[in-house]
This record gives structure tokens, C-alpha cells and sequence, in this order.
């Protein structure tokens, strides 16, 4: 089986939160942020797999602070765990100041992804290669946010 490096299933996208995309407190809704870290953790999983994915599991959403409208929504996912034909993506929602830059962590999680054939089957996935500085600083950063999840709950 192929090894696919870590560093080549990190996505960034940004949403710029629109007024439709608010609650009641002109902050962006809770469901559009899953929404969004679901769509480019896919993507991730996807590039990772070689395959179409469906979302297995989501190991809980802490949402820290919200996105004011106006503001963009900085989404960063990667792949940081393969098993047999399961990918675990690290995905992490910045409040993004669309002027300055300036960036606040809003919420993270981590989604789990099945790789899929055309009948819909599960399929294997490769090997995932975490040799470089770049990915064994991704891989590390991924799973000590696990741990730090795992201790609070």
C-alpha cells in the first residue's frame, strides 16, 4: 500500500460570514461552522484516501468563541490518523479579521471519515507518512489536541 504524507491533506478555506449565515446574536450559526469543518475535512480525507469519504464520526465540537458576521471563518483540516479504511481529521475554525488578519481559535474537532467505492462499500485507505518536520509538527499538534479533548470530557 502507498504512504501519503500528512502534509498533503492540509486544506485551509475561508467563509466570509455572511448576515443568512447568523443566529439571533449576528454571530455565525453553530450548524453552518459544523457544515463548513465537515466540507473541507472531507476534502482532506478525500486528497488522503484517493477516494470518496462519508463522515463516520464526530468526536464532539467545542466551540471556544463565536465569528461576529463580517468577520471570516478560517477553516483548517488535515488527516493526522489512518486505519484500516478510516481517516481521523484535525480541524481547527479561526475568526478571521478580513482588514487586519488577526486570527482567534473558535472551535475544533475532530471528524472521522470512511472511504467508500462506487457501491458505497468501504475501501481500504493508505498509509499515512508523517516523516517530515512539517507533518511531525502537524501530526504532534493534532494529537495533543486529542489528549486535551480526552482530559476534559
Amino acid at each position: 500500500m502507498t504512504s501519503i504524507p500528512l502534509e498533503d491533506t492540509y486544506i485551509e478555506n475561508r467563509v466570509l460570514v455572511q448576515p443568512n449565515d447568523t443566529n439571533n446574536n449576528d454571530t455565525a450559526h453553530g450548524g453552518n461552522v459544523v457544515k463548513w469543518m465537515d466540507e473541507v475535512g472531507a476534502m482532506s480525507a478525500m486528497r488522503f484516501a484517493g477516494q470518496t469519504v462519508v463522515t463516520a464520526r464526530i468526536e464532539g465540537v467545542d466551540f471556544h468563541r463565536p465569528i461576529p458576521r463580517g468577520d471570516t471563518a478560517l477553516i483548517e483540516s488535515y488527516v493526522y490518523k489512518a486505519g484500516t479504511t478510516s481517516v481521523t481529521v484535525l480541524l481547527r475554525v479561526f475568526s478571521e479579521d478580513p482588514l487586519s488578519g488577526e486570527r482567534q481559535l473558535t472551535t475544533e474537532s475532530h471528524f472521522i471519515y470512511v472511504a467508500i467505492d462506487e457501491e458505497g462499500e468501504p475501501v481500504p485507505v493508505p498509509d499515512l507518512d508523517v516523516d517530515s518536520a512539517r507533518a511531525q509538527e502537524l501530526h504532534a499538534a493534532a494529537v495533543d489536541n486529542d489528549t486535551d479533548r480526552s482530559r476534559d470530557q
